[in-house]
């Protein structure tokens, strides 16, 4: 046992991406056991190891953990990512919890019908450039610090960094009228960690491929 954290999911983006990045931001090391087939996902269920039947699950300080908010604020907590107080701790799950939801958008364009997905980027569009990204460059300006809580880097700044690039796969210009949202997305990914998961590779997924999504469904149904 290496004491690695060791990741089980499929060899693709999905839910666990933002567990990557965190354990990335955070600078620790990680092994992944990626699914490849159903009868990967049944040899979990029957041995016990998936406490709701489902991955993402990491193995973690002698703990087998589900459920991806649950794992990621165990990290972010474990690794000094959450804030130096409650205050700070309930600011960053609300932004995180808003970043899930475009997050969410984002994650499933792919698996529109042909006919759906033009309209599905534009509600992308419009919930990420009136909804969301207003808020967190008002965040920005108000309190003119270099991260979205406090002074202080933590899960909020690598989530948000996160769904800004895959906002940007969807549609490039989307962060044209959040000139610090650009600023952040600068500075936030010249972290050296950061930085590191962002060369080509790191353990950072591409995007989902068409051609990929029957061999993902067969996994899970």
């Amino acid at each position: 046992m290496s004491g690695k954290p060791k990741l089980h999911y499929f060899n693709g983006r999905g839910r666990m991406e933002s567990i990557r990045w965190l354990l990335a931001a955070a600078g620790v090391e990680f092994e992944e056991c990626f699914l490849e087939t159903k009868d990967d996902l049944t040899k979990l269920q029957k041995d016990g190891s998936l406490l709701f039947q489902q991955v993402p699950m990491v193995e973690i300080d002698g703990m087998n953990m589900v459920q991806s908010r649950a794992i990621a604020s165990y990290i972010a907590a474990k690794y000094k990512l959450y804030g130096k107080d409650l205050k700070e701790r309930a600011l960053i799950d609300m932004y995180v919890e808003a970043i899930i939801d475009l997050n969410e958008l984002l994650m499933t364009h792919i698996l529109q019908p042909a006919d759906k997905k033009e309209q599905h980027l534009a509600t992308i569009v419009d919930k990420a450039t009136n909804r969301y990204f207003p808020v967190y460059e008002k965040v920005l300006k108000d309190h003119g610090q270099d991260f979205l809580v406090g002074n202080q880097f933590s899960r909020a700044d690598v989530q948000l960094l996160e769904t800004l690039l895959m906002a940007e796969e969807c549609k490039p210009d989307i962060l044209a009228k959040f000139p610090l949202l650009q600023s952040f997305k600068a500075r936030i990914s010249n972290i050296p960690t950061i930085k590191k998961f962002l060369q080509p590779g790191s353990q950072r997924k591409p995007p989902l491929q068409e051609k990929d999504v029957p061999k993902v469904m067969k996994i899970f149904h």
